[in-house]
C-alpha cells in the first residue's frame, strides 16, 4: 500500500443533489475515494450516473441552484475544498487543480483569442507578463500537438477542429503543472483516431 503521505486527493462521502419541480434527485451519493500522488484513478458509469457531476463537485463547479452539495469533505492539501473562501479555490483551480472538460466549444470562451485564454492562467498563477505567457502559451500548444501554435494564440475557438479544441483544453489543464489533472471524458464525440491521438497526450 502506498503511505499515507503521498496521498494528493481524499474524497469523504460525497453528496450532491439538484432540486427539481417532483423532488430532490441525488446525483451523487456517499461517494468517497483517496487518489495517491501519481495514481491513474478511472471513474467508470452509464450515461446520467453522476461521473461529471461527482468530478465538477470536487472543485465546486456545479451549478448552484439547481444544484447543492449536501454534504461529505474534498481534502486537498491540508484544506477541504468544500469549505474554504471562494479565493482560495479560484487559485487552487487551475495552478494546482487542472479540469479537462467533455466539450472544449462549450468550455471554451467563443469572444476571446485562444491565445487570451491560454495565458491568463498563467499570469494569473504563475506571475507571467503577457509576454512570458504567450511564449509559455505556445510552448504549450506545441506540446499537444498543434502546428504553427505561436500563430494560432490569435485565433478564436471556432476556427480550431474539435480535436484541436479538445488539445487546447489540454493545454490550458496542463499549464502550471498541476498537481491533479481531471479529465471528464475527454475523448467524447470525437471520431476513434482523434480520440486516439488525445489519449497518448
Amino acid at each position: 500500500m502506498p503511505d499515507g503521505a503521498s496521498k494528493v486527493l481524499n474524497v469523504q462521502n460525497l453528496n450532491t443533489v439538484f432540486k427539481t419541480r417532483t423532488g430532490e434527485v441525488h446525483a451523487v451519493n456517499q461517494v468517497s475515494f483517496d487518489l495517491e500522488k501519481g495514481e491513474l484513478l478511472g471513474v467508470v458509469g452509464e450515461s446520467g450516473s453522476g461521473k461529471s457531476v461527482t468530478m465538477m463537485s470536487l472543485i465546486r463547479l456545479i451549478p448552484s441552484p439547481p444544484a447543492e452539495i449536501r454534504s461529505g469533505k474534498v481534502l486537498f492539501g491540508g484544506k477541504d475544498l468544500l469549505q474554504v473562501d471562494d479565493d482560495t479555490l479560484r487559485d487552487i483551480r487551475g495552478a494546482r487543480i487542472g479540469f479537462v472538460f467533455q466539450d472544449p466549444m462549450t468550455s471554451l470562451n467563443p469572444v476571446f483569442t485562444v491565445g487570451v485564454q491560454r495565458g491568463e492562467p498563467l499570469m494569473r498563477h504563475m506571475g507571467l507578463n503577457k509576454r512570458q505567457a504567450n511564449k509559455r502559451a505556445a510552448e504549450l500548444l506545441e506540446l499537444v500537438g498543434i502546428p504553427a501554435a505561436a500563430a494560432r494564440l490569435k485565433d478564436y475557438p471556432h476556427q480550431f477542429s474539435g480535436g484541436m479544441r479538445q488539445r487546447v483544453m489540454i493545454a490550458i489543464a496542463l499549464a502550471c503543472d498541476p498537481e491533479v489533472l481531471i479529465a471528464d471524458e475527454p475523448t467524447t464525440a470525437l471520431d476513434v483516431t482523434i480520440q486516439a491521438q488525445i489519449l497518448e497526450l
